[in-house]
C-alpha cells in the first residue's frame, strides 16, 4: 500500500488537465518519424503507440505497460514530447516545405533594415550594400523569385561567405537553381547524446580515483 502523501499527490496529478496536443508538422507528420528523429532506438517502439494523440497523452506508466523500456527511454521520450509541444524543434523542424522527408534550403540575399542609429552595412565581396545572406526553406529545386522572397529562414541554418550553407546534417544538392542544400529526416537527427561516464560517474569518481592513487603509491 502506498503512503498517504504519495497517494494524495498521485490523485491530484491525475486531476491536472492535459496540455493541448500539438499539430503534426510537415517535417514530423507522424509517430514513426518523431521517434526516428529523436533517436536512441525509440523507433523500434513505433508500432506500440497507436496514433499521434496517444503519443502526447500516454503517461509514463502507460508507456511501460506498452513495453517502452528501459525507464530512461521513457523519460527521454517524455522530455522530447514536451519540447515538441513547446515548439522546441531540432534542425528543420520548423520547415514549411518538405518533400519525401527532406527540407530544401536555398541561399538568398536579404535586404534588411539597419538597427536604429546604426550605419547601413557596406558592400562586401560576398554581398550587396545593406544585404545579408540567408538560407530559406523552398518548395522545389527551382523556386521562383516570389518564393525566394517569401521563404522562411530555418533555425540553426546559416550562410558562410558567398554561398556555403552551414548547419547540422545539411547535404549539398546539385542540379537545382542557385545554391541548394537539403536536410533529410533520418534516425537520430535530433538525438541528444548521453554523457560519457569517466571513472565510474559523478557519484563514484572520488572513490575510484582515491583507490587508483593508493594503488599507485603501493606500487
Amino acid at each position: 500500500m502506498r503512503p498517504l502523501p504519495q497517494l494524495c499527490i498521485r490523485q491530484l496529478h491525475n486531476r491536472i488537465p492535459q496540455r493541448p496536443i500539438p499539430e503534426p508538422t510537415p517535417f514530423v507528420p507522424d509517430v514513426p518519424t518523431f521517434l526516428t528523429l529523436i533517436g536512441r532506438k525509440l523507433s523500434a517502439h513505433a508500432s506500440k503507440i497507436p496514433d499521434w494523440a496517444a503519443l502526447f497523452t500516454l503517461s509514463s506508466e502507460q508507456l511501460r505497460e506498452l513495453g517502452v523500456e528501459p525507464p530512461r527511454s521513457r523519460r527521454y521520450l517524455l522530455h522530447w514530447r514536451e519540447k515538441f509541444r513547446n515548439g522546441e524543434f531540432g534542425v528543420a523542424g520548423d520547415a514549411k516545405y518538405v518533400h519525401d522527408g527532406a527540407a530544401l534550403v536555398h541561399v538568398v540575399e536579404h535586404q534588411g533594415r539597419p538597427a536604429a542609429g546604426a550605419a547601413p552595412a557596406l558592400a562586401t565581396a560576398t554581398s550587396s550594400p545593406g544585404a545579408r545572406k540567408l538560407a530559406v526553406n523552398v518548395s522545389s529545386p527551382t523556386p521562383t523569385a516570389d518564393q525566394l522572397k517569401s521563404g522562411k529562414p530555418l533555425r540553426g541554418i546559416s550562410v558562410h561567405g558567398a554561398h556555403t550553407i552551414v548547419g547540422p546534417h545539411v547535404e549539398a544538392v546539385k542540379g537545382g537553381k542557385g545554391v541548394l542544400g537539403r536536410i533529410v529526416a533520418k534516425e537520430g537527427l535530433w538525438e541528444e547524446r548521453r554523457g560519457h561516464k569517466v571513472d565510474g560517474g559523478e557519484r563514484r569518481k572520488a572513490e575510484v580515483r582515491a583507490k587508483r592513487r593508493a594503488e599507485a603509491n603501493r606500487t
